[in-house]
């Protein structure tokens, strides 16, 4: 089983049947609140009958076509719904499967654009620490969670880090971003000073870090990434398969921050985990320079077998109006003071040393065990499970991030289970 600690599952395992909404039902018949949107990807909540229609209706017209030197309208359709919502500039949309595969699609085309910009020296990928990218041979060499490259010798050559923004002495129990860090971002010209420029291509960032722990970015700070990158010739990519389509309250952190990369990842939200997509948007600058060449020529020697599968399309189609005649990717703004409000009100409970929230996401930080570091936090995590509440645990940091469509009632349940779990795990 994936990322998923198997001996141990196999011993008492959580095994959940069926979902609707904002709750899934256990093999026995428990109803569990998601506090997790799944894995950052039911949005819009479970179940949707729009989105299952669609499905269904798709299938009995067009159910796979090739993508290849070939198209079906459904694709453009909804590459254009996609450039409507999405930050000022970046209107070029190419399709995959997974974020794993949107962010090595990401690192793909920014060493194309530099080669086809004439500078081919620009092969070298920046990550940062604690980043998570996915599980391909790329994302995880930029990547910076240790436990998911440690095991992996191969990782890409001419890959490097900076810092992460995690500062817990200056920074506990923020509120939105941290006062303190912007100067973090400087440390890109340390690695520009080492390396030099002509040899970057491209910066990868999650704007929230979320796998690590809910990582919020200091004030300042992505806007003084944008602008070294800018002084330097480097692209700038936002990972945003977590904060997409509305996590944060803004359709994409993008927006939220007021910083445009020039190329942004996105998965998990854009069909509601229905089916598995992504899709990866790129600034005309960056597709326009991959344009060049006789007009036979292939521009782009990339692609999968299932890049715009018009099933996910359609069920991305159906996601998007839902997201729109709801108000979905905006609804976080309206609820983000409450779930700020209830989430630092647990800030007292014991061993917990830390508390991040924006958006509709929050990360509490528990203080590790001596010599057992996260157990304490997957006692938690399986400790609301079985008293009907589902979330996220990585490390000794729980995550929480429910879907879109959550009340405040709901928003106090799932605190005051998480409040009980954390009492009786100390």
């Amino acid at each position: 089983m994936p990322f998923t600690a198997n001996r141990q599952f196999k011993a008492a395992p959580r095994l959940v049947a069926s979902a609707e909404g904002m709750h899934y039902t256990t093999v026995d018949g428990r109803k569990v609140i998601d506090g997790s949107a799944g894995l950052w990807c039911v949005n819009a909540g479970h179940a949707r009958p729009q989105i299952a229609a669609a499905v269904e209706r798709q299938l009995m017209t067009l159910d796979y076509a090739p993508s290849f030197q070939m198209g079906h309208p459904i694709a453009f359709d909804f590459a254009e719904k996609l450039a409507a919502i999405a930050p000022d500039g970046l209107d070029r949309i190419f399709f995959t499967n997974s974020g794993s595969e949107s962010v090595d699609t990401a690192l793909k085309i920014a060493l194309a654009y530099q080669r086809a910009a004439g500078q081919p020296t620009r092969t070298r990928l920046i990550g940062r620490e604690r980043g998570y990218h996915g599980v391909g041979f790329g994302g995880m060499s930029v990547g910076g969670i240790v436990n998911n490259r440690r095991a992996f010798a191969t990782h890409l050559p001419g890959v490097d880090h900076i810092r992460h923004t995690h500062d817990l002495a200056r920074n506990a129990f923020s509120r939105e971003q941290p006062a303190y860090g912007a100067e973090f971002a400087d440390d890109l010209e340390r690695l520009v000073a080492l390396h030099g420029a002509e040899t970057i291509a491209a910066v990868i960032v999650e704007p929230v870090a979320g796998s690590t722990g809910v990582l919020v970015p200091p004030q300042g700070y992505l806007k003084r990434l944008r602008e070294i990158c800018d002084k330097h010739g480097i692209l700038l990519i936002f990972d945003e398969v977590i904060t997409g389509f509305g996590r944060l309250g803004t359709p994409f952190a993008a927006n939220y921050f007021g910083v445009t990369p020039d190329i942004m990842t996105t998965a998990k939200g854009i069909t509601n985990g229905v089916i598995p997509m992504g899709a990866v948007f790129t600034s005309r600058k960056v597709h326009d320079a991959l344009m060049t060449g006789p007009e036979a020529q292939i521009e782009l020697f990339h692609g999968y077998t299932y890049s715009a599968h018009p099933v996910a399309c359609a069920a991305g189609l159906a996601t998007l109006e839902i997201y729109r005649s709801e108000g979905l990717l905006t609804r976080g703004a309206t609820l983000a003071l409450h779930w700020q409000e209830t989430m630092h009100g647990l800030r007292d409970l014991p061993n917990v040393i830390d508390i991040r929230t924006i958006g509709l996401v929050a990360g509490i930080e528990l203080s590790p065990r001596s010599g057992a570091i996260g157990a304490r936090a997957y006692e938690v995590m399986v400790d609301c499970f079985n008293n009907g509440l589902m979330l996220r645990v990585t490390g000794d940091t729980v995550a929480l991030s429910p879907p879109l469509i959550v009340k405040q009632e709901q928003i106090d349940e799932m605190a005051a289970i998480l409040a009980v779990a954390i009492k009786r795990v100390a």
